[in-house]
């Protein structure tokens, strides 16, 4: 009970942001045009997912979901850090600490997710093209969203309730401007084996689980490609992967540097620990919509026609 009571009235110092005094409200003014940035794309794709009943198809849906969790993950990091620079309010009670935590990790599962379900449908799209319209309907693909929701739920929602057990005995100092598992066990006083190990378990079952299944996905897809007759027909189906490759590089290669720094980085300076963290939570809601944007062709000439409308 005395445990339990003092984890309540605990609270956290919100860290890495090296620079104080003048240059903050200069760092709070690009990261506030970031943050817009991302809400910004992720919401017209969105919106002309939605608005065009031809783009009611797997891929498209499987990208709007894409689009709710780049949203989701922005909206639970990017406050905080403004919050930090603008009013410089770094302190964070333990409850609000462990929310935010949730929401990050789960929108992060969620988005690792969801770049597995589309790499399905790239493999059975060039690898299977006869049987795509009846393997992946948009029905089976309302399915795949909410296995990919609940499997998020399933294995987030003991992570605040394991951290709520252990004994936090003075304000910490966190290494991120967010809370974050591995970041928040650090300070504990008491044992955290557990702790530590289902978090090991979440990661390897989710994002490692996910990640091993693109490259498969992949070693599949490029397998295909190798069979077909001629190199413009190996570039034509290549040249639909693109788009997803790069959301693929952006989540994940930060990610897996992010985990190997938290493991075995001892001698890895604050800095370098702080640009991973912030480059794998902060870059894909910002690149993602701009990608498929750009890569696109049905997104691409929508907001190439909404631009020419208000300009006429």
């Amino acid at each position: 009970e005395t445990n339990s009571s003092h984890t309540r009235i605990l609270s956290f110092f919100l860290g890495g942001f090296p620079a104080w005094g003048t240059t903050q409200m200069w760092s709070a003014v690009p990261l506030c045009s970031t943050y817009l940035l991302a809400l910004l794309g992720n919401l017209t794709v969105l919106s002309i997912i939605r608005a065009e009943q031809s783009l009611h198809a797997p891929m498209y849906l499987l990208l709007a979901m894409l689009a709710v969790a780049d949203l989701g993950l922005s909206t639970s990091t990017f406050p905080t850090m403004l919050r930090m620079l603008w009013l410089e309010a770094r302190e964070i009670s333990f409850s609000t600490c462990l929310t935010q935590m949730f929401f990050i990790h789960s929108f992060t599962d969620i988005e690792s997710a969801v770049i597995l379900a589309m790499a399905f449908d790239r493999y059975v799209a060039i690898c299977h093209p006869l049987r795509y319209s009846s393997i992946l309907t948009n029905a089976v693909t309302a399915k795949i969203c909410v296995a990919i929701v609940a499997r998020t739920t399933l294995v987030q929602f003991p992570l605040p309730i394991l951290l709520t057990r252990l004994c936090f005995t003075r304000v910490s100092e966190l290494s991120h401007p967010y809370c974050l598992h591995p970041d928040i066990i650090k300070h504990a006083a008491s044992d955290m084996r557990i702790n530590s190990s289902y978090g090991l378990f979440v990661l390897l079952s989710t994002l490692g689980l996910d990640l091993l299944f693109v490259l498969l996905s992949y070693l599949l897809i490029l397998k295909t490609i190798l069979n077909f007759a001629t190199w413009r027909e190996r570039l034509k189906a290549l040249n639909t992967c693109i788009s997803h490759i790069c959301a693929v590089l952006l989540f994940f290669i930060p990610m897996i540097c992010l985990s190997m720094m938290h493991r075995f980085g001892k001698h890895v300076s604050p800095q370098a620990y702080i640009f991973t963290a912030s480059l794998h939570f902060l870059a894909p809601p910002i690149l993602n919509p701009i990608v498929y944007s750009v890569k696109t062709k049905p997104i691409r000439r929508r907001i190439l026609r909404m631009l020419c409308q208000r300009r006429v």
